[in-house]
Order: structure tokens, then sequence, then C-alpha cells
């Protein structure tokens, strides 16, 4: 959906006092709108957490894309005057709205100081130009019994079908899609609950970090794995890291790999094991793992690896039954784990990679 972002204009209002230079609202007077819904339209005031929510939902959607248009008035002291705000929505065309678009005009405010003026008439007019302009052809709004007869000049009909329903109790099942959506179980209602902008709900949700390993072996299937120099927790480790953001697993692994060895590994990537722990007094964070097979290594392989030195100070190739001894058991355990999937071609979960736990 294309925007006009023309500076302001002047609209000649029949009847006003004064002629009114109306302009298009950027995401900048997203705060202003929202002000002025909640102190002269809602039926009580927001709270200041949800004037900071609805401002940080208005904005990204006043940009050139989004799907609200608004025009605003301001005033002498550069405050806002006057303000509409009209929400596009796709319906399924019809020949009356063949491009299937329409629009609730979702809020209209002027400040009692600016009122008689003509303002009202005039960032409607202008918010409804610029719909009409692309091709929003069905109009839809909720008129108190005072705005009405503006609304009707403008070319509104009441319509006895319209029917409202605000559901503000949470189903008892857990709405999925909500959740998705950054919504909290429950829907867009219920206690304590309601629609929460996208970086607002992921405040609220499980955290992570990510790692990928590769697990080689040598031509008789013994483990390799790599000597640490700066965890004695996990004194001997396979070939990976933690994830970089952007970066999927495979490729996190492919470049660790890279970096600890001098090995290059192209893939196609198998998966043999799923890793999770939960978080603990050294780490706030779950741990989620994905462990891929890196084939089978020759001694001439083995023999030129080269070592990162501020990692690893040794490579080590034994007989799965010889590591027990030199790891702790939570460790040996995933290594086993690890060996039995490359063994019987099914993959493995380990979810007892919990912080605080050897």
């Amino acid at each position: 959906m294309s925007r006009d972002n023309s500076p302001a204009l002047t609209i000649g209002v029949p009847g006003a006092v004064q002629q009114a230079p109306v302009r298009a609202a950027a995401p900048a007077d997203a705060e202003g709108i929202v002000r002025m819904r909640s102190e002269y339209i809602l039926s009580e005031p927001l709270s200041e957490e949800w004037i900071r929510r609805c401002t940080a939902q208005l904005a990204p959607r006043l940009t050139a894309g989004g799907d609200a248009r608004a025009f605003v008035i301001d005033a002498p002291d550069g405050s806002m005057a006057a303000c509409a705000l009209g929400l596009i929505h796709p319906v399924l065309p019809a020949p009356a709205y063949p491009k299937g678009l329409a629009s609730r005009v979702h809020a209209v405010a002027t400040r009692p100081g600016f009122r008689r003026r003509g303002y009202a008439r005039a960032v409607v007019t202008a918010l409804l130009e610029q719909l009409h302009a692309e091709h929003v052809t069905l109009f839809e709004l909720h008129a108190s019994e005072e705005a009405a007869p503006l609304y009707r000049d403008l070319g509104f009909a009441s319509s006895a079908a319209l029917m409202r329903m605000t559901r503000l109790k949470a189903p008892a099942a857990k709405d999925e899609q909500a959740v998705g959506r950054g919504l909290p179980e429950g829907g867009e209602g219920g206690e304590g609950s309601g629609w929460m902008p996208p970086e607002v709900y992921a405040e609220t949700v499980l955290k992570a970090t990510c790692f990928a390993c590769l697990y080689f072996t040598d031509e008789d299937d013994r483990p390799l794995q790599l000597h640490s120099v700066y965890s004695p927790v996990h004194p001997w480790q396979l070939v990976g890291g933690t994830m970089d953001p952007g970066e999927r697993p495979f490729g996190t692994a492919v470049r660790e790999c890279r970096e600890e060895t001098g090995l290059t590994v192209s893939g196609p990537p198998r998966l043999l094991a799923t890793v999770y722990g939960l978080p603990g007094a050294e780490w706030p964070y779950s741990t989620l793992g994905l462990v891929f097979d890196g084939g089978r290594l020759t001694s001439e392989q083995i023999r030129g690896i080269a070592l990162d030195p501020r990692e690893h100070d040794e490579a080590r190739v034994l007989p799965l039954a010889e590591w027990e001894a030199l790891m702790p058991p939570r460790d040996f355990a995933r290594l086993s784990a690890v060996a039995e999937a490359r063994r019987t071609g099914v993959a493995a979960y380990f979810d007892a990679w919990d912080w605080g736990t050897k």
C-alpha cells in the first residue's frame, strides 16, 4: 500500500473560523495520537504502561508500507491539536469494494481549546481522501451522538446491522495462535493479560544459548575429542561451539570446525543428537545444541589437525569405553548417546545437559 508523504497542506473548511494546516502523521506522532485517544475518546484513560504499549504498536504501522494512516493538526506550541487515525484491513472483494480493502476510522479527537474550528472535519477529510487514493472504498467508524452529524455530512450512514462484542475473560483452553502472535495464553483478553508488542512479549519468553558440534571418529569408529585449555568443567569436548547471530546450526558447526581444527566439512548435514539443558546458578539461560556427524577421519587427516592454542592443546582418539575415566559422567553420557546414534542411524535426544550438574 502506497502512502502520500507530502508536507502539510491547508484545507479550507466551509464555516470554519480559520483554515487548518493538516499534515500526514509520521511514526514520531504515534504517542501524541495515542494520548489524544486516551484522553478524549476512551471511557477510561490508559495507564502509562498502556500508552507505551500502544505507541510501540502504532509507530511502525505509520511507516511506509504499514496499515495505519493518520492526519494531524499542530497547535502553535507544537503539541497536537487534532488527529484522525484510520487502520486498513483486507476484506473479500465485492462490487462496492473491488480491491478488497476496508478501513476503520479508529480515532478522531480534537483538544477542547481547538474545537469549533473545523479541525475534526479537516483531518477526517484528509484521511478519507488519502485512503480513497489507495483504493480503500469501504469505511466504518463508531460515532458519538455529538459527532454523528459531521460523519453523515461526509457520507457515512448509520447501520442497524452493526453488532459488537468485547471478550474480556480468557477461554480455558490455551490459544496457541495467540501466543505465536506475541500474546499471552488466552488471546486478547483475560484478567492480567492482553496484547503485548513483540518486543515486550519477547522479554517474557524462555531465553536459550545455542551451540552446534561435529562428531568425528577415526576409521575404526573411535571418537575424537579436543582437550580444553579454559574449561575444567568440560575438559574433553566435541568439535564445535556457540552460534553467532545470523548463523544456522550446521553453518556454526562448519565454522567452528575450521577455526578449531583447520578441517573443512561440506555436508550434507546429518543430525546425530539434540541436546538440551536447563539454566542454573552458573548460567541464567537454557542451552540447546545440535550434534552433526562429521564423518570418519583418516590417520593423515587426524595428524594434520591444526589446533587453536587459545582453546585446545590436544586432539585425542580413544575407544569409547576409555573416554569414561577422563570425563564427567554427564559428558560421557552425551558422548555415548551420540556414538549410539551414529551406530543405529537413529538421532538421540539428550535433555540432561543442565547447568550445575555433572
